[in-house]
């Protein structure tokens, strides 16, 4: 899956194309490395995302294409989360 639309999916960003412009920014890498928009994200992934003064650290659990509200925030684990450096 796209790595915006797995953002979007999993309520992490609210819409795909703030998702597109943040991984552009290059404030998004997977499993250590920068991340554009259409990267594939997969199961056991490490995902850390740049929000304004914290980084977020997650594991990537599902993929599904489409879920309610209520289950989003099964889709990933969070693992750590940092102030900016």
């Amino acid at each position: 899956m796209r790595l915006d639309k797995f953002l979007k999916i999993s309520r992490l960003i609210k819409r795909r194309t703030l998702a597109k412009e943040v991984a552009d920014q290059g404030r998004i890498s997977i499993n250590g490395s920068q991340s554009k928009a259409a990267s594939h994200v997969e199961i056991g992934d490490e995902l850390k995302i740049q929000f304004g003064q914290k980084v977020l650290t997650i594991e990537v659990k599902s993929l599904k294409e489409n879920v309610n509200k209520n289950e989003a925030a099964s889709l990933y684990e969070i693992k750590k989360e940092e102030p900016v450096k």
